[in-house]
């Protein structure tokens, strides 16, 4: 009977259930948290956050309760919940915290935009997704599944990919990190090898799309990529992680926080190494990545974080493409890599790229009162590094012809040493002879720039001094003014050094007119070139923000004045004034609008319109490497304006926009050859700057996320893309000196397709989770990309003209050559389980399941001697990667 009665209990109380309900949102945007977890403590039942940030649970024993809400980049909370058997309990809207230290302040320094507020079109992927998905990947790769977005590796080297975004290359796309931007100062070019391990320390990366909501003047033609890093972390605690691949990647990594300790201290340290062979052979690579954070509260109304962050690298780099029928491919497969081959039996390339770039912020925050607020941040980098290639021949063969590859293609370096350094090679003609010209190496073997190979260094240094401060003040309770300045000073450094002699007891180099018989043994001596780009940058800006129910509106302007200063060693004497330039300045400024009306709790509207006015860069003012300035140098001009809708639901969320951007006064570097009629002497040779090309580049875009039933989400977008040149260009070239034209330069570029980029992207995705366990499954699909051409090689050339430059038929205007469309399917999986108070997490994830064999990029060069695409050597390019995989285990503790 006491066992029946038992039993009879258990029973009833298994029947006395009911469910919890509820709403998790973000402590400081007030916005659902989508992917929440809430479990009831003690067990594995749970659930997770819908669209909208809502939970049902249901299944709960009737009784007191505590369920757990956890979401990755928040604070744990425990709720206690009285649940009555058969009924609905409503536990509200539960506010999530941040787990870190002046994220709120850094976000809004770097203008994150907020979903149904902010008025432009954006993306945001969490760290959750990062961590996820990017796997062994290319950091910018996690970008793919945004519309309007293109990434490729180029040529496969670790940290070697590049982004275009609407059409628009690196040069044209702002990337910041914490508000900071970190474009180059003198080209504006992005060198993402520089910041590997980056998604390691990334809480948030949010693209905002054309020229963005950021309050200070950057290069955003294209749009926005800002890079929101971790802080210091609240809480306690750490984590550790090991993850491996295909080609021998491995990485592995530790994190540690002290969490906010008495005296109002906190530290977060955080390390990873990353080392493989490549995909592509020959890509060996080893890099390291490191994060800390230091939090210090000085009462209550002050806050400084130090944090600071670098990527120390190495890695070799496939360089050269190759016609996509070249008989290399058929021959050795798309992995080869004409860049490398065996030095005293160890993989050595002619291509190796090797950099580190530290950036410090010290970060203030001072509450000033309930209305106004001061945000400010102090920035260094200091970058040092470069990248290697060869310099010189051996009787007159270069290191790229097939007299220098082995049966397998690679490079025979072992010969080469072998004769730098007077051995006997048998097909490359006659030995080296020693040197006769003094300097101390008479019998010995030098090497100079046409006898002998060596391998030489290209060095890209900077300091990088800045600092960015920003006003919030609250004038009423729906109008709010934001204004601060900008300020940097940037010193770049570029020269050539040796790098490794290959057997050769010294090189001569005499291109340093101070000092013309050099003989370089080490790595320490300047070989080349040597010169100096300074760039100043002073700014301002304001931006007054309008929100009251429906609506928000925005108002921004933003003044600078960009100086840039050029100093040569090599060229000038070092008496000689002209060494040094003065200082160009250029004036640029922005202008932007936008209004968001939210029409119902489901729907809403925006529009957004700028204009932006931008410097040339330092190539465009000294093109030919000598410190002669351009004659043409004119602001570059964008015009753009965008419209779009917004759709929100429990179940459905979407977007769709259209766009419209035109690119006006583009600058393009021509190079010509000048004769006299009379003596056909040459007058003239170099690069000169061609003004006046404008482009459009408009298009619509959709993105959406559904979640239709428990723990299943959709996600995808479509973008549609119409990319061209709008016009022809006759430029008239002029001699400095005498103010005469010498010669005329006909681009021939109206509606030719912009190029490098897929104009037509598309992907869908499903994640599934089951328990502890989330499948996840993607399809990418590009189309419309055309290959990557150079719009100064669209030139009209006379007949007869024997101009080492390029022939275009003005009757044909054949446009560049479309590459096939691809499709990709990527795949993963997690599991995530705790003991005790420590999270296990395992993730697997595989790109390209189905071994995909497709072009991922091309250049398009027509020549006089091959005009037509039919001609092999007009089309190059890279082939993108095949199947590749990872799986790794990280512990949070």
């Amino acid at each position: 009977m006491l066992l029946l009665y038992g039993a009879m209990l258990i029973s009833v109380s298994s029947w006395a259930q009911g469910t919890i309900k509820g709403v998790i949102t973000d402590g400081e945007t007030s916005d659902g948290l989508i992917g929440a977890n809430v479990v009831l403590k003690g067990t594995t039942t749970g659930t997770i956050t819908d669209i909208e940030g809502k939970f049902v649970l249901t299944g709960v024993n009737a009784g007191n309760q505590t369920i757990t809400i956890s979401y990755i980049g928040y604070m744990d909370q425990e709720i206690d919940v009285t649940v009555v058997d058969g009924d609905v309990t409503e536990i509200g809207t539960i506010s999530l915290s941040g787990d870190a230290i002046g994220l709120q302040e850094v976000q809004v320094v770097a203008s994150v935009a907020i979903d149904r507020k902010t008025p432009v079109a954006v993306s945001t992927i969490k760290s959750a997704d990062i961590e996820e998905k990017l796997g062994n990947q290319e950091f910018p790769e996690i970008l793919k599944t945004t519309p309007s977005v293109y990434v490729t590796k180029q040529g496969g080297g670790f940290g070697d990919s590049r982004i275009n975004i609407r059409g628009f290359d690196q040069k044209n796309t702002a990337v910041m990190i914490n508000g900071i931007p970190v474009n180059d100062m003198e080209n504006g070019w992005v060198y993402w090898s520089n910041w590997a391990g980056l998604g390691d320390v990334t809480r948030s990366m949010q693209v905002q799309r054309g020229l963005g909501a950021s309050k200070i003047a950057v290069s955003s033609v294209g749009g926005t990529i800002n890079i929101i890093t971790k802080t210091t972390d609240i809480e306690k605690g750490g984590a550790a992680s090991l993850s491996i691949g295909n080609n021998e990647y491995s990485k592995f990594g530790l994190v540690l926080s002290t969490g906010r300790m008495n005296g109002g201290w906190a530290i977060t340290v955080q390390g990873n190494r990353t080392a493989g062979n490549g995909y592509i052979e020959g890509t060996k690579f080893e890099g390291w990545n490191y994060f800390a954070s230091i939090a210090k509260e000085l009462g209550k109304n002050h806050q400084l974080v130090l944090t600071g962050i670098g990527a120390p690298q190495w890695h070799h780099q496939r360089s050269s493409a190759f016609p996509s029928s070249t008989e290399d491919y058929e021959e050795y497969g798309n992995k080869y890599n004409p860049d490398w081959g065996f030095l005293d039996g160890e993989e050595f390339s002619n291509r190796k790229n090797f950099y580190h770039k530290p950036k410090v912020f010290l970060n203030h925050y001072w509450n000033i009162s309930n209305k106004t607020e001061l945000a400010s941040s102090a920035y260094i980098s200091f970058g040092r590094g470069g990248g290697t290639g060869e310099l010189g021949s051996v009787n007159g063969i270069r290191i790229f012809y097939s007299d220098m590859q082995d049966q397998n293609g690679r490079i025979r370096y072992d010969d080469i040493k072998k004769w730098n350094s007077g051995g006997t090679v048998s097909d490359w003609g006659d030995d080296k002879q020693t040197w006769d010209q003094g300097g101390g190496f008479n019998g010995q073997y030098v090497n100079t720039s046409s006898d002998g190979i060596i391998r030489r260094a290209s060095m890209n240094e900077h300091n990088w001094y800045g600092l960015l401060s920003t006003l919030n003040h609250e004038l009423t309770d729906h109008l709010n003014l934001m204004a601060g300045v900008d300020l940097r000073y940037y010193k770049g450094a570029h020269y050539r050094r040796l790098d490794d002699l290959l057997g050769a007891a010294a090189y001569f180099d005499d291109d340093d007119i101070n000092n013309p018989e050099k003989y370089v043994t080490d790595q320490s001596e300047k070989i080349d070139y040597h010169n100096d780009g300074l760039v100043n940058w002073l700014g301002g800006f304001a931006q007054l923000e309008y929100s009251k129910n429906k609506v928000s509106v925005f108002v921004t302007g933003a003044l600078n004045n960009t100086g840039y200063k050029r100093i040569d060693y090599f060229n000038y004497e070092d008496s000689d004034p002209e060494q040094s330039t003065d200082w160009e300045n250029f004036l640029g400024y922005s202008a932007k609008t936008g209004l968001n009306y939210n029409i119902t709790d489901k729907h809403n509207i925006f529009a957004n319109t700028g204009f932006f006015s931008r410097a040339p860069f330092m190539e465009n003012i000294w093109p030919n490497y000598t410190n002669e300035k351009a004659d043409i140098l004119e602001n570059e001009n964008v015009f753009g304006v965008e419209f779009g809708y917004g759709f929100r639901s429990r179940f459905f969320n979407a977007n769709v926009n259209v766009y419209h951007t035109n690119w006006i006064n583009k600058t393009s570097l021509v190079g010509i050859e000048v004769e006299d009629e009379e003596t056909e002497e040459v007058i003239f040779q170099g690069d000169v700057n061609v003004t006046g090309q404008d482009a459009i580049h408009q298009g619509i875009e959709i993105d959406f996320y559904s979640s239709p039933v428990k723990n299943l989400n959709i996600n995808g977008m479509l973008s549609i893309g119409n990319w061209r040149w709008t016009n022809d260009v006759t430029a008239v070239i002029y001699n400095n000196e005498l103010n005469t034209p010498i010669d005329t330069v006909d681009l021939l570029t109206e509606n030719l397709k912009v190029g490098d980029a897929a104009q037509t992207t598309a992907m869908i995705g499903v994640d599934y989770t089951i328990k502890i366990v989330k499948l996840s499954l993607s399809y990418h699909y590009f189309d419309n990309l055309y290959a990557r051409y150079d719009v100064a090689d669209r030139r009209r050339l006379e007949e007869g003209d024997d101009d080492e430059g390029t022939i275009f038929d003005p009757a044909n205007r054949r446009q560049a050559w479309k590459l096939p469309s691809y499709g990709l399917v990527d795949a993963g999986i997690s599991v995530s389980w705790n003991v005790s108070k420590t999270k296990f997490t395992f993730r697997a994830n595989m790109n390209n399941v189905f071994d995909t064999e497709y072009l991922a990029e091309a250049v398009d060069s027509p020549t006089i001697d091959a005009p037509n695409i039919e001609d092999n050597d007009v089309v190059s390019g890279f082939y993108g990667f095949g199947r590749t995989w990872n799986i790794g285990l990280k512990v949070n503790f």
